[in-house]
């Protein structure tokens, strides 16, 4: 399947989707249609009564029925986005969730694409010169140094294989080589490894404090709720303040039991009576939250090895999953945070928060190339169902959305 098929697909749907779509709204509006109908032929068959003043009482009815049809048109239409807008809630379309990524990378991309246009404006040709200063656009993006070398050698190959001489089209090109390289032939790298029916998935939460951790585990206790999946959360940072306090405004907001002890408690003490407690009600996942800071760095990271080990113990192969909440406005910052927790646990997943405001979304391939550590979430907004499963179409889309919506329909016709 070719890069801008499997685009369009990502996109918008399948046309299989498209179709059902189409097919939901058509008989909506056929069934609508159908009851104004009835109603006419209902006022047309008034029986008539040959007096003056029943003529003038018949003329009236037809006139009211006349008039009726128009406005039950308008309600049907008023009610038309209602009914499309609930079908969304209970399952989002293809097309939503690409409209979050757009904006939420709204900042990177005003940012970013602009400079990159300016580019094109002024390179009409593909030289040494454009690629020294799309160089310097893609580092000042926070792409990472090994991710742009890297795409500028694929660039530098694809243009002399197609001999492409102007810059039209080019971010096409770059956002295609993008994709390349962050999935690296990787398939389903934002999947969570859920454990089947019956047994209970630990998920541990590991980040500095101030990234949105505790707020993360809230959203995404509430998306896997809505997936139909028994949740507990266990409130594993006793040292912040007001951490406890938080997790639980967030399990009473989603509907999650919170299992907790004190301020100051033990944090392996919290998590073994979770995972009692999670047996016992037969949750299907458990969220742990952990501190971010203690009296220094060597002492967080043995407090997390403990934990692990304590979850080890009580579930063979958990934690099934070690999450690190990363804030993605501290741009290379999160980096060097993501090396630190990758050498004291075993991070098998990245969520970067924030990522709507911040003008250097780049990170997001710096953090995958550099350490081989998937994003499997993003934060692209502050509402609940802001909390989305990474997609490097989409990303790179959110990137550059003007230029591919423009290659898109140049490939449809």
């Amino acid at each position: 399947m070719s890069f801008f098929k499997r685009l369009k697909e990502k996109l918008i749907g399948s046309a299989e989707e498209e179709k059902v779509q189409q097919e939901q709204a058509e008989h909506l509006e056929d069934e609508s249609e159908q009851d104004i109908s009835d109603e006419l032929e209902s006022a047309k068959e008034e029986p008539a009564v040959i007096t003056n003043e029943v003529i003038e009482q018949v003329i009236d009815e037809i006139e009211e029925a006349m008039e009726e049809p128009v406005e039950e048109l308008v309600a049907v239409e008023e009610t038309l986005p209602e009914a499309t807008e609930e079908v969304e809630e209970k399952k989002p379309s293809a097309w939503s969730i690409t409209q979050k990524f757009k904006n939420g990378l709204a900042k990177t991309r005003d940012s970013f694409t602009s400079k990159v246009n300016d580019l094109v404006a002024r390179y009409r040709k593909v030289d040494e010169d454009f690629f020294e200063e799309l160089e310097e656009v893609l580092l000042q993006a926070d792409v990472g140094f090994e991710t742009v070398m890297e795409l500028m050698d694929k660039l530098r190959f694809e243009v002399q294989r197609k001999n492409i001489k102007d810059t039209e089209g080019i971010q096409a090109i770059i956002s295609e080589k993008l994709v390349e390289i962050y999935e690296a032939g990787e398939e389903n790298m934002t999947e969570l490894n859920f454990q089947p029916d019956g047994e209970l998935t630990v998920i541990l939460f590991v980040g500095v404090n101030g990234v949105g951790k505790t707020t993360t585990i809230g959203k995404l206790a509430h998306r896997l709720s809505k997936e139909g999946k028994s949740v507990l959360l266990a409130a594993g940072d006793t040292f912040r303040a007001g951490a406890i306090d938080q997790l639980q405004v967030w399990g009473d907001r989603v509907g999650c039991e919170v299992v907790k002890q004190s301020e100051g408690s033990d944090p392996a003490a919290v998590i073994y009576d979770a995972i009692a407690a999670a047996k016992k009600r037969g949750a299907d996942v458990l969220i742990c939250d952990t501190a971010g800071r203690l009296q220094n760095k060597v002492n967080l990271m043995k407090e997390l090895e403990k934990v692990h080990r304590v979850i080890s113990r009580e579930i063979p192969n958990a934690p099934h999953e070690v999450l690190l909440a990363l804030d993605a406005t501290t741009g290379q910052n999160a980096l060097i945070q993501a090396q630190t927790f990758k050498e004291a646990t075993n991070v098998t997943g990245i969520v970067l928060t924030k990522l709507d405001g911040t003008a250097k979304g780049g990170i997001v391939l710096a953090i995958r190339n550099k350490l081989h550590i998937p994003v499997k979430f993003v934060g692209l907004g502050e509402k609940m169902d802001d909390l989305q499963p990474f997609d490097a179409e989409r990303y790179v889309y959110g990137l550059f959305a003007e230029g591919l919506e423009k290659e898109l329909q140049k490939a449809e016709d």
